[in-house]
């Protein structure tokens, strides 16, 4: 599967999701993709490989020893990682393509948002609202 940042400056191939799709709702995965959750899975290293554009990765470490990996141009996070670890932290919604799973699971929710409303009360559009 490929994945790409928003400019298109940075592709990633992956040959496989190794974890489970989980959504993270920490303070900190909030923040980095300004967003109420943000949607990762664990991919071991060996199976991650940069395409295109690695030179216009920047780096920002979030919390000791961790670091998240987004494109200097557009912003978009594309990864994550703790260097001992043997996988990569892979932001989903960067996919370019199906990974043909769901997510398994909601974490931090302790951190949740009371805006945050996943019913079915609030209404789904396939594009924009109507009135607009």
């Amino acid at each position: 599967m490929k994945g790409s940042c928003l400019c298109g400056a940075i592709v990633y191939e992956v040959d496989q999701l190794d974890m489970p799709i989980s959504h993270c709702h920490c303070r900190t995965c909030r923040k980095a993709h300004a967003a109420a959750f943000a949607s990762n899975a664990g991919v071991m290293r060996e199976h991650f490989h940069w395409v295109k554009g690695k030179e216009k990765l920047a780096a920002f470490e979030s919390s000791p020893g961790k670091l998240r990996y987004f494109c200097s141009v557009c912003g978009s996070h594309l990864v994550a990682e703790r260097r001992a670890q043997p996988h990569v932290i892979l932001r989903v919604a960067t996919l370019d393509e199906d990974p043909g799973i769901k997510p398994a699971m909601h974490i931090w929710s302790s951190h949740n948002v009371s805006w945050l409303n996943d019913s079915n009360e609030v209404p789904f559009y396939q594009e924009w609202q109507p009135d607009r």
